[in-house]
């Protein structure tokens, strides 16, 4: 019997494409629509799942992971054929790195029109495929099953983006086969019993200055509770990469906060893993860490335990003893039957190393980047998502912000690319409307996805948007003086933003002092009908000692 659509349409193979999408939890989907990809858009659509017109399609793609860290469910992006295509290149290469799932659906022409009709055509799955963990091109026999493969490799124990290339004619085919049946993950693993367990077991009864260090796969195995369950009971300080901020509470005793590209936070950090003398690496992924976090330990000297989504391949550390495992499922194995530890690391070692990192980024009162993540910090409420951009200003805030709930702060930490804030939190904001929504951005990266601000007013969320305005590009011009090279290519003119949020149909301030700052911010989180930009003008150089 020929499958129908819910509307009583016959079903196309697009139809069963969106369906599996919406089957796997996807209720938004972000792009530019093209002629090649209208038949998706609407089967999308039909399926239930909401598509919200972008201006670019790299800002699609942050809007789309902005959904999947408050739904769990895969990000959507759409694209058509040729230049949307090409404009998700940065986006994607970003899902890889920074372990997003993202299933990016592209309109192609048809096999035997690209013989020979060229305008607009190249080959979307050659251009895609070394930065994506897979492509297909859709058939309409195998559309259900090329879709639940994509779902199953973008959802897989290191999640990732997945390219379906869907041609015109096929989109539209009417399917006469059903649906078949779905593919059943696997149940989470644990690491098999045996001499390398029981060692590591008698490693943590024995260790008095064990630490653990906390990477993005402890979210992506949903291990956060298994987590802060194991510190508390054998005393283990926890250390986060920048991605995994919020795996534990930032306020509890046992939270050192936030690692990965401050070599301020570094002189802090790194000498209490060098002086640990059990290390215990829990879902960890490199990916996000500067090269000073290369061969930190010394596995030969200290005992080193990880618990990875993945065998390592990377080398930029090593470890004594490895299991490739479900993080959560690791460190419960680890934990059982040793005995509780109320405390380790005598003579207040932890806490010192906790006073120092938050004196060290602290603003004194004066005026600049860190009063005024302080100040947000304030006024907004404990379980506000707050989403960075690249450059000076996110070294900062990852140090300075404190969350207390898993996926609390959103950034780029593995491409590191800039203008992912302002649309990483347009999508947080559409897929949960209730939590309050801060975007941090330089200038610089607010000026690439300055067009989002449209769409933004368009759908009336009520995203707070604070700008570091210098005019400067200052981790560059950092970087710059500490070779003693000249400034060249980083300085630019400053723009009025709060003029632009205002043109744009949003509510525009510019800051120059803390008291202005915390008016501004006070009537932003009282308003839920529009946007608020603030503009927060900071000398030149004023990140200089901070990060």
């Amino acid at each position: 019997m020929r499958p129908s659509s819910p509307d009583d349409k016959p079903a196309r193979a697009a139809d069963l494409l969106a369906r599996r999408l919406h089957e796997a939890g996807c209720r938004f989907a972000f792009g530019m629509p093209g002629g090649e990809v209208l038949t998706i858009v609407d089967a999308l659509e039909r399926a239930g799942i909401r598509f919200v017109l972008t201006r670019h399609e790299n800002a699609a793609g942050f809007m789309a992971e902005g959904t999947w860290h408050r739904t769990g469910a895969p990000g959507i992006l759409v694209a058509t054929v040729g230049p949307g295509a090409a404009n998700a290149a940065n986006v994607v290469a970003n899902a890889e790195q920074d372990r997003v799932p993202l299933i990016l659906l592209t309109g192609c022409v048809d096999a035997d029109e690209a013989l020979t009709y060229t305008h607009q055509v190249f080959d979307h799955r050659a251009l895609f495929q070394p930065i994506m963990r897979a492509t297909f091109t859709l058939t309409a026999a195998g559309a259900d099953i090329i879709a639940d493969k994509a779902l199953a490799i973008a959802t897989g124990d290191r999640p990732g983006p997945v390219l379906i290339d869907v041609p015109i004619a096929v989109a539209d085919t009417v399917v006469e086969a059903p649906l078949r049946s779905r593919h059943r993950p696997a149940a989470p693993t644990a690491p098999a019993e045996g001499e390398a367990l029981a060692t590591a077991r008698a490693w943590l009864a024995e260790a008095d200055r064990p630490v653990l260090v906390a990477g993005l796969d402890v979210l992506n195995h949903g291990a956060t509770d298994a987590l802060q369950r194991f510190a508390e009971t054998h005393g283990v300080p926890v250390v986060t990469t920048y991605k995994a901020k919020g795996a534990i509470p930032e306020d509890h005793p046992l939270a050192l906060g936030g690692a990965g590209l401050s070599p301020l936070a570094d002189t802090i950090l790194l000498p209490v893993l060098r002086e640990a003398d059990l290390i215990i690496l829990a879902g960890y992924d490199p990916i996000e860490m500067r090269v000073g976090w290369r061969d930190t330990w010394d596995p030969d000297r200290q005992r080193v335990v990880e618990f990875a989504a993945a065998a390592n391949r990377h080398y930029m550390h090593h470890a004594t003893l490895g299991f490739v495992c479900d993080v959560g499922a690791g460190l419960e194995a680890l934990g059982r039957g040793v005995a509780p530890r109320p405390a380790t690391w005598p003579g207040g070692r932890v806490a010192e190393a906790r006073a120092r990192l938050r004196a060290a980024f602290a603003s004194d009162g004066r005026w600049g980047p860190a009063a005024i993540v302080e100040a947000v910090r304030r006024v907004f409420p404990r379980d506000t998502v707050a989403t960075v951009d690249s450059g000076a200003h996110r070294i900062l805030m990852s140090q300075l912000w404190e969350t207390c709930q898993p996926r609390g702060v959103l950034q780029s930490s593995g491409l590191c690319t800039m203008g992912c804030a302002l649309p990483l939190a347009m999508g947080a904001q559409i897929a949960d409307p209730d939590r309050p929504v801060v975007a941090f951005t330089g200038d610089a990266g607010l000026l690439m996805v300055l067009g989002e601000l449209s769409t933004l007013a368009e759908l009336a969320l009520p995203v707070t948007v604070v700008v570091f305005v210098d005019a400067c590009l200052s981790l560059i011009e950092m970087k710059q003086r500490s070779r003693q090279l000249p400034a060249a290519g980083v300085d630019f003119a400053q723009a009025d933003f709060a003029a632009i949020a205002r043109a744009f149909g949003g509510v525009g301030e510019t800051v120059c002092d803390q008291a202005a700052l915390e008016a501004a911010l006070q009537a932003a989180r009282g308003r839920r009908d529009r946007f608020t930009l603030i503009g927060a003008v900071i000398d030149r150089q004023a990140y200089d000692g901070k990060i």
